[in-house]
C-alpha cells in the first residue's frame, strides 16, 4: 500500500504514518477554515488556550484527566473483548461530550494533540501549546497502562494458558 509515494511496509512503524496524517489533516482543516471563512483568519482558528485564571499546572492536570476518561472508555467498550462493543459509538461520544462540558472553559478540551496543532500552526498561536501534547500523552498512557493492568491482565493470562491447536489448513499458492 502506498501513501504519497511511501510504502507503508517500508516505514518502521505504521503509527508514525497515522500521527503524520492526523497532524497534516489538522493543518489542512485549519487552512480550509481560512479559505471558506476569510474573517476567521483574524481570530485564533480554534487554537486551544487556557481559560481565565487557569494556571499551566491546572490546565495540564485537566488535559490529563479529560484524556484519561476518553481513552479509558475506548478501552472498556472498543478494545476489551468483554466490553459492550455495540455501545462503543454512544459510550465514546458521551465521554467526549462530558469531557467537553467540563473542559472547554478550562483548556478547550483538546484530548488530541493533532486537534490543537493545526489551528495553532495556521494562526501561529503557541501559548501554552505544550500542555496539549504532554497532557493527552500522559492521560492516554495512564489509561492504557491502568486498564491493561487492572482489566486486561486476567484475559491475557487466560490466552497464555489456553492450548490452541494449529488449524490443519493448506493454503494454495496464488502464483
Amino acid at each position: 500500500m502506498q501513501c504519497i509515494g511511501l510504502e507503508f511496509s517500508s516505514l518502521p512503524n505504521r503509527g508514525v504514518m497515522y500521527v503524520i496524517a492526523q497532524l497534516a489533516g489538522a493543518v489542512v482543516g485549519a487552512y480550509l477554515i481560512v479559505a471558506v471563512i476569510p474573517d476567521a483568519a483574524e481570530g485564533n482558528l480554534g487554537a486551544h488556550g487556557l481559560g481565565i485564571g487557569v494556571s499551566a499546572s491546572g490546565g495540564l492536570l485537566a488535559e490529563i484527566i479529560l484524556t484519561f476518561i476518553l481513552v479509558f472508555v475506548v478501552f472498556a467498550v472498543a478494545i476489551d473483548p468483554r466490553g459492550p462493543q455495540y455501545l462503543a459509538p454512544i459510550a465514546i461520544g458521551l465521554a467526549v461530550f462530558i469531557d467537553h462540558l467540563f473542559g472547554v472553559t478550562i483548556t478547550g478540551a483538546s484530548m488530541n494533540p493533532a486537534r490543537s496543532f493545526g489551528p495553532a500552526l495556521v494562526a501561529w498561536d503557541w501559548g501554552s501549546h505544550w500542555i496539549y501534547w504532554v497532557g493527552p500523552g500522559v492521560g492516554a498512557g495512564l489509561a492504557a497502562v491502568g486498564y491493561r493492568r487492572v482489566f486486561l491482565s486476567s484475559i491475557e493470562s487466560v490466552f497464555e494458558e489456553a492450548e490452541f491447536e494449529e488449524p490443519d489448513v493448506e493454503l494454495e499458492n496464488s502464483e
